[in-house]
């Protein structure tokens, strides 16, 4: 059996530009909910609950500085401005789509990190029955026997 070389990942090499790219938690949210076309701040909100308007703002300056999305701004009164997705942009919806289907086939797994790390998952968000409170009671035995976590 042959064994690799251990890959050394240094500062310039494409895993962690890339890696980089997608360590804001926003990013590939923002990309992806530009696809259908070009769309307004206000509309972008209502497609990322839980954004917020500084945390927003403060992902599309990034990815107009990345050359990801274009801005637009229209010397109207009110102020009209729109984001779309650059030619580079749209290069990033199959990976992203790529993750999100890995992500859709392994929710499961992904639920139970969530619940090691001590955060809701989307399970739990819905049930009102007497699952959730079992699921919280779960969640707080697992956090107390557990070494915190950061956020």
């Amino acid at each position: 059996m042959n064994k690799r070389e251990p890959f050394v990942f240094e500062e310039t090499c494409v895993p962690r530009r890339v890696l980089e790219l997608f360590s804001v938690k926003w990013t590939s949210m923002v990309l992806y909910a530009l696809q259908c076309g070009t769309t307004r701040t206000g509309e972008l909100q209502r497609r990322l609950p839980g954004i917020s308007k500084k945390m927003l703002t403060q992902t599309l300056r990034e990815l107009e500085r990345d050359g990801l999305i274009h801005r637009e701004v229209y010397a109207v009164v009110p102020p009209k401005v729109e984001y779309s997705l650059t030619p580079l942009g749209e290069l990033f919806i199959e990976p992203i789509e790529m993750l999100y289907r890995w992500g859709n086939q392994h929710a499961d797994v992904l639920a139970q990190l969530s619940l090691r790390r001590g955060k809701p998952t989307q399970a739990d968000e819905v049930d009102d029955t007497d699952d959730a409170a079992d699921t919280a009671h779960a969640r707080a035995a697992t956090n107390a026997s557990n070494t915190p976590h950061p956020a």
